[in-house]
Parts: C-alpha cells; structure tokens; sequence
C-alpha cells in the first residue's frame, strides 16, 4: 500500500480560493498530500471573478480526478467596499496562465445550490473541532460566515490564511498584502474572532522561491500534476520578472506556503501576536502587529516569520513529481 491508503489524514480542510496559478499549486499540494483531506473547495473573487474563479476550481478538481469533492460559489465583492481591480494581469485572462481555460471541461461538475459563506458554516457546524478553514484569497466567505454564524469561530479547529505581513513592504500598497487589501473588513472580522488563525504573509511566501530549473524539473517529470503546473508557470513567471525584476524565471511562493505549513508546521519559525488591520487611508488592508505585546489586548495571530525555503521547496517539488 502507498502512503495515501495507510495514513490517516491529520487535517480535513476546507479550502477557500481564487484560482489563479498559485492557488492551482496549493490545492494539488493538498491533494496528494496524505495528511490532508479537502473536504470542499469555495471559490472568492480576486484573482479573477468569481465566476472564473469557480471554472477553474472545478478544472483544477477534474485534473486531479476528485470531481467527488464539492465546490461552492462564493462572493463577487468585498463585505464593505467596492471591489478593486482583480489579478488578471499577474495570472492571465483566465487566470490560469493563459492556457485557454474558458469553460468548465465536465459537465457533470457544478457548484453547490448555496453559497460558500452558508457551506462554511454548515461544514463547520456539523464537525465541531474537525474542519481547518484554509483560505488563500480574500477573505469575504469567511467573513461572510461569521456573521451568519458567530459560533463557527470556536467550531472550527483552526484557520490558516495566506495574506498579510508583518516587516516585508507591501504587494499592493506600501504596507499592504493582496488578499487582505482586497477585503479589509472581512480580514478585521477574521482576526478579531477569537479562533486559532495562523498567518502566512509576504514575510515567509516572498522567502520562498521557485525558479525556471525548479518549474524545468516539474516539466520533466512523468507525473501529469506537476507537468500541469511547469505549463501555467510562465504567464506567473513574466509578471515577476517585469513586476520585482526577479532572475532565472523566479517567482514568490505565496499560496503552496500555507499547505506547507500544515504538512510541515516545523519548516517554519512563527511569533505570536495581535494583528490589527486599518480599514481606510494609506494604511488599508495593512496587518499590523503588537509585536511588542503592550498594546492590543486582541486575539493573537500565529505569524510566520521565517521558513526553511529548500525543504519547503523539495517538500513540494517530491510530492508533486512522486
């Protein structure tokens, strides 16, 4: 037996995305990862809109043979403000690349009747202490949520987000993450909720780096996944290049890090903090730390600082080329 059939899931999580080239790698990290089961995909604007977002969910989900796993569609905009502009042009007009994705490829896949912000809740609620929340895209679904039900933030066993930063400057603005910029009231209700919330923001995802040989050797492999992902890689790679003026077809590692961190939790060195996140001015969408532990009695957010970005690298290279 492989090590899929013989070990027992650690994590069951629900995955809250906006595929987009990154969120590809990160939701087939998990598939093949045996110490995790996806127990169902919601999709977010940002990225792409939502509708797009959904399309490739689904294609990403038929890809990888598990079109069992239930995918529903979440917001279009943020809870408050109007929505910004979406990331086509760091992921392409499909947001996958440009490979031409533009319709969901089996009919038989459709979302769910409801919309993710109800799914999540009822997940939740009907496993108290099983579901890990995973969300690597605004957070508007999540925030959504909580306010249909407050109780899922001590249902829920823990979240673990890709988006904010802690000391590295912004990706959007001066100070602030995407993810979070793109929804900064949902984000404020996240890390104001009382729930064990662990962050991974530009401080450890732009630590973390892939290159061409890396993307190569994905290509060279026999396995179909990662062949896949060597193929949306170089729209992804462009934009790093032009944007950061990164060499060798570099690019940041941004979503894959937050399944990293369930897989691997010791690759990662992380501080304890209260996070606060301004809701206009210059600041908007910023998550600032009480890194000084004098100020904000707040909940405290588990924020990766650190990582080891060779064995994250060969974590997901392995796993991915197995």
């Amino acid at each position: 037996m492989n090590d899929a059939q013989t070990v027992p899931p650690k994590f069951k999580i629900l995955f809250d995305t906006d595929p987009g080239i990154d969120d590809a790698m990160a939701l087939l990290l998990a598939l093949v990862s045996p110490e995790i089961e996806v127990v169902g995909v919601t999709t977010v604007f940002g990225n792409s809109h939502v509708e797009a977002t959904t399309r490739n969910a689904l294609n990403l989900l038929n890809l990888a043979g598990r079109p069992d796993i239930p995918v529903a569609k979440g917001a279009d905009r943020p809870m408050v403000r109007p929505r910004g502009q979406t990331g086509e042009f760091v992921h392409g007009d499909d947001a996958m690349g440009n490979i031409g994705w533009t319709a969901v490829h089996n009919p038989d896949q459709k979302p769910l009747d409801i919309p993710a912000a109800q799914f999540i809740v009822e997940t939740v609620m009907a496993r108290p202490g099983e579901i890990t929340l995973v969300a690597v895209g605004p957070l508007t679904n999540v925030g959504l949520a909580l306010q249909l039900e407050p109780r899922i933030a001590q249902a829920a066993r823990n979240v673990v987000i890709m988006g904010g930063s802690v000391a590295t400057p912004g990706n959007v603005s001066p100070v602030a993450e995407a993810n979070i910029h793109n929804d900064p009231h949902a984000a404020a209700l996240v890390f104001g909720a009382g729930w064990d919330v662990t962050m991974a923001g530009l401080d450890v995802t732009m630590a973390v780096r892939m290159d061409e040989a890396f993307f190569a050797a994905l290509r060279r492999s026999g396995n179909r996944l990662a062949q896949f992902i060597g193929r949306i890689a170089p729209f992804y790679q462009q934009f790093h290049r032009e944007r950061y003026g990164y060499p060798d077809g570099g690019v940041d590692t941004h979503d894959p890090t937050a399944i990293a961190y369930l897989i691997a939790p010791t690759l990662f060195r992380a501080e304890r903090w209260s996070v606060a996140v301004p809701l206009d001015g210059p600041a908007m969408g910023a998550t600032i730390a009480d890194r000084r532990g004098l100020f904000w009695p707040g909940p405290k957010v588990n924020c990766l600082m650190g990582a080891d970005a060779p064995r994250v690298l060969e974590m997901f290279r392995v796993r991915l080329t197995a």
